[in-house]
């Protein structure tokens, strides 16, 4: 993984000069511009980790190239201001347009050293994972799951990409996240992208970004980089997005879609997919020198009908977890109920053993749960579209890309209502990045506003 990447912009030449000594004596790269024209031709370049920029210059100030690059909510990466006669009016307005601090001219680089570290750690910690997401440990001590956490921690420490196999609601996603969290990347961005949701020109520029009319809008590969970025069932990729990953993957660079410059690819992809990727390939779908290149490591996942003694403890991590996390009244499980379950097929695996718990923890009354509930709930029929449409019906007989565009659409098209047709609001609503929901939105033809 590359050291941080500093972005110094200041027209007078000394102060470049000594800012960008400084900082590569401390192990940083610096890229230097003395006007706002230069800086965009640079960020179109590379997206650094931190931008240290003069608020007075010749032609443009500062303070229009920070609202241009907030244009969209924050900055995708902090911005530290250099001031050598600032007002509180330009400090307040800095700060409105997402500066992270100021330091002022003359420079002093203890300070100035100081301030970088702490910019830093602060992006870091922003891009964490909260404690309520935080990745979990693989839950289980029998043989095959004891095995999984072994060769997980011997490829956690490598820098390997890594193809995780398994059944859907195995724990795949999980999986990844446990390898993230133990690599030398888990201070970096963990970006997860569903590969199935976006089809064509739109797969493309959520991968890989685009250019249109100078305006940068940067895809979930730019925004992983230093981390990790977890493709969910890479099979469903598109034709022509696996095309450019596979040469991008080649080059170890990339071009945003209608770009021109070259993007460095500094990532870790892992890989997830519930389909038998050589018989893709055999048959076509897939690439296979995009195959080869992701499955360097190859990790399956068990389901869990082959590793039902662990269905006990994952009971009880998932009621702990509930509690904990969501507030719900604790609940114990009988022995003749965990043994009922153990003896259950679990065709939606690790994911319908959790949605049950959830379940018998929000709709059950008193302490105990006893095989006859346990019961009930395994043989209770799903749950169909309510009075108002919602969930939505999809059909099984379609493509799962189709399938997954109609949930998402009517999914987005609903929150939005809810949050009257705000799209910043939307953004908080389905937890997605608003750069990202506007390309989404844009996919799905759905039209929203602010």
């Amino acid at each position: 993984m590359s050291k941080a990447h500093v972005l110094v912009v200041d027209d007078e030449p000394d102060i470049r000069g000594l800012v960008r000594e400084i900082l590569e004596d401390e192990g940083y790269q610096v890229a230097t511009a003395e006007s706002a024209d230069e800086a965009r031709r640079l960020l179109a370049e590379q997206r650094p980790d931190l931008a240290l920029l003069d608020i007075w210059m010749p032609g443009e100030d500062g303070i229009s190239l920070l609202r241009e690059w907030a244009a969209h909510g924050a900055p995708a990466f902090p911005v530290v201001m250099i001031s050598g006669h600032g007002t509180v009016e330009t400090a307040v307005e800095a700060t409105r347009q997402g500066a992270t601090d100021f330091v002022e001219k003359p420079l002093s680089m203890g300070k100035l050293l100081v301030t970088v570290e702490q910019a830093l750690a602060g992006a870091d910690t922003a891009g964490e994972v909260t404690p309520a997401e935080a990745p979990m440990t693989p839950v289980g001590r029998s043989a095959s799951m004891q095995a999984l956490r072994d060769r997980a921690g011997r490829v956690a420490g490598s820098d390997s990409w890594v193809l995780l196999t398994g059944e859907v609601g195995s724990g795949r996603k999980l999986l990844a996240r446990y390898l993230h969290g133990l690599s030398a990347r888990n201070r970096r961005p963990l970006i997860e992208l569903a590969a199935g949701t976006v089809a064509g020109q739109a797969a493309a520029e959520e991968l890989f970004g685009s250019e249109q009319g100078g305006r940068i809008n940067r895809g979930r590969l730019e925004d992983a980089t230093g981390g990790t970025l977890v493709l969910d069932e890479v099979g469903d990729l598109d034709p022509e997005a696996q095309t450019r990953l596979a040469s991008a993957i080649d080059a170890g660079s990339f071009q945003r879609v209608g770009g021109a410059h070259r993007v460095p690819l500094d990532v870790r992809l892992i890989a997830t997919t519930c389909r038998d990727l050589v018989l893709e390939v055999n048959a076509g779908r897939f690439r296979g020198d995009l195959y080869y290149a992701l499955s360097v490591v190859p990790l399956q996942v068990p389901p869990l009908r082959e590793h039902v003694e662990d269905v006990p403890e994952l009971v009880s991590f998932y009621v702990d977890r509930l509690v904990e996390q969501e507030g719900l009244r604790y609940r114990h499980f009988t022995v003749a109920a965990q043994n009922r379950l153990r003896h259950h097929d679990w065709p939606g695996n690790v994911r319908e053993l959790r949605n049950l718990v959830q379940r018998l923890l929000v709709l059950g009354d008193g302490v105990d749960i006893d095989v006859a509930e346990v019961e009930a709930a395994l043989t209770a029929p799903e749950p169909g579209p309510g009075a108002d449409g919602w969930p939505p019906r999809v059909s099984l007989d379609l493509p799962l890309r189709e399938a997954r565009e109609q949930f998402e659409r009517a999914y987005l098209e609903q929150q939005l209502a809810r949050a009257g047709g705000n799209v910043a609001r939307l953004a908080k609503l389905a937890g997605m990045e608003r750069t990202h929901l506007y390309r989404k939105l844009r996919a799905l033809g759905i039209e929203g506003r602010g």
